[in-house]
């Protein structure tokens, strides 16, 4: 009787331990792209889904800027550094040309920034190609997956791009 109750206080931290380790969350990096061409506005309009903690914790990194996103602290120059970095980490391309895009604004969803852009005065007959690079986040996570959805005229294509294959094209 007295090995089996020294045998259990053994064995129960042991399984406890294992059960822990295996049931802890492993962080998901990833951000959603969609880009949708509108014939009414002949334009590109791109949402942009990036978890807040992630973006967060970049601001602070890449800018020194404690963003608090989503909070009621937030900085007032929070926007402009979400702004600032997309540009460097975001690019569109028609026919081998970069195209400027309209920074638009973000609003919070529960644990998500979404990010609004747009490309406008977009004459779809007039392009053949169209490539998005999409690097957000990718400089801080390795594990950074950012999946991109591009719609046009009844087509859709899709893109999961990582630090090592960044870009991804497609004929209009």
């Amino acid at each position: 009787m007295m090995k089996l109750i020294k045998a259990r206080t053994m064995v129960l931290p042991l399984v406890l331990l294992l059960f822990l380790s295996f049931s802890s969350a492993h962080k998901f990096y990833v951000s959603v792209t969609n880009i949708v061409y509108s014939e009414e506005d002949s334009a590109f309009q791109i949402t942009s889904r990036v978890f807040i903690d992630d973006l967060d914790k970049l601001l602070k990194e890449r800018y020194g800027v404690e963003a608090k996103l989503a909070t009621p602290n937030e900085s007032k120059i929070a926007e402009e550094y979400i702004e600032k970095y997309f540009r460097t980490k975001f690019v569109v391309e028609m026919d081998g040309e970069i195209v400027a895009y309209n920074f638009l604004g973000k609003r919070y969803d529960n644990d998500v920034v979404i990010c609004y852009l747009e490309i406008p005065n977009v004459d779809l007959s007039e392009v053949k190609q169209m490539s998005v690079q999409n690097e957000v986040l990718t400089d801080l996570f390795d594990e950074q997956k950012n999946v991109v959805h591009v719609k046009w005229k009844g087509n859709k294509k899709s893109f999961v791009l990582i630090r090592e294959n960044n870009k991804g094209m497609l004929n209009l």
